[in-house]
């Protein structure tokens, strides 16, 4: 795959940014460089490799749930927009 500054715009509008000229080239290196390795990884033989659903291995990561301190309201409450000292106000977002 060739990175032109066709596909970096093409990317910028996908993902609603904005780049200066500069940062347009920058990109297009920074994409040409992930492609390039991407590239490398395909030369490894994989042959008689089973694919891997976790880098570990194993199960994922988990851990068991386990109660600790609770957080004051006075400070659950201090950086919500709307709160009423006993609940999180939201939008609602189920229409009848």
């Amino acid at each position: 795959m060739q990175v032109t500054p066709e596909l970096i715009d093409r990317l910028a509008h996908l993902s609603m940014l904005s780049f200066t000229e500069e940062e347009k080239l920058v990109m297009q290196s920074e994409l040409e460089k992930m492609l390039g390795f991407i590239n490398k990884l395909q030369e490894v033989d994989t042959t008689g490799v089973k694919p891997a659903m976790h880098i570990a291995g194993g199960m994922p990561f988990s851990r068991n749930d386990e109660v600790r301190g609770e957080l004051p309201a006075s400070l659950s409450f201090k950086n919500a927009p709307s709160h009423d000292d006993t609940y999180f106000k939201v939008p609602k977002v189920i229409k009848k």
